[in-house]
């Protein structure tokens, strides 16, 4: 516990330094996400809860904290919630797609040993639970992604009010190929450092490539990569269009004001 305590004030302390009251925001908004996965997964356990609607509803509040909290209510933060908002709703029912077609739902054979004194008949669709764990794994990259976009096009159209709707889109998707390859490798890498005892455990058991590729905590933890992946190269291009139609129609207003 007081490593936890540590650790948290060391960060807190550095945030602030850093970021000063932006910094001090982001970290209080970490424990408002905390707070916030913790009674989304307590109402999930509730058979009479749809997972898919209560993972929506979540990811409405994370988005508006981490946009609207840590960086206030403007122009760049709400193009940057609606793209996100519209990139959940079509990721979401693809994944629910791909979540029944691979199977990956419920509980692989490494994690059934823990487990095998429990019942595992628990009224929950397993299939929407692993939709709505893949969302929330995918969320944090998705605004991340969409306000380090809206935020450049921002300044871009504030120094060059002339800018046609087109360059300012292109301007938008250029900043996003910069953003898409460290993006993909952060939750590539992401991965690899959280299942490294695992992947090491499959090697010493002797694990045969096509065993762990069809292993199903593996293929779970892989869909959700890919996901994300797709999530954010979504993302992109939603963001920029977002963004450059809101800005010209801002501008547009500001001028028959």
């Amino acid at each position: 516990m007081n490593i936890l305590v540590w650790l948290s004030m060391i960060l807190l302390v550095l945030m602030v330094a850093i970021g000063g009251q932006k910094g001090a925001r982001s970290f209080i908004a970490l424990f408002f996400n905390f707070v916030i996965l913790i009674v989304t997964i307590m109402f999930m356990v509730d058979p009479n809860v749809n997972p898919i609607i209560l993972t929506l509803i979540a990811t409405t509040i994370l988005s508006c904290i981490n946009l609207f909290y840590i960086n206030d209510i403007n122009i760049k933060t709400k193009t940057a919630f609606i793209s996100t908002m519209s990139t959940i709703v079509l990721l979401l029912m693809f994944i629910i797609l791909i979540t029944e077609s691979a199977m990956i739902q419920g509980f692989s054979e490494e994690e059934i040993e823990e487990i095998k004194g429990f019942s595992v008949y628990l009224g929950v669709d397993f299939v929407k639970v692993a939709a709505s764990v893949i969302i929330m794994s995918t969320i944090g990259a998705i605004t991340d992604t969409s306000i380090s976009i809206s935020s450049p096009m921002r300044e871009i159209y504030r120094h060059n009010p002339n800018i046609s709707r087109r360059e300012l889109y292109l301007s938008g998707i250029s900043i996003g190929k910069d953003i898409l390859g460290t993006s993909a490798n952060t939750l590539f890498f992401a991965f690899f450092g959280g299942y490294m005892a695992l992947l090491i455990w499959f090697i010493d058991l002797d694990y045969t490539f096509g065993e762990i590729i069809n292993s199903k905590i593996f293929s779970a933890e892989m869909i959700t990569i890919l996901s994300a992946g797709i999530g954010v190269a979504l993302i992109i291009p939603i963001t920029s269009w977002v963004t450059a139609l809101v800005l010209m129609k801002a501008g547009a207003k500001e001028e028959e004001e």
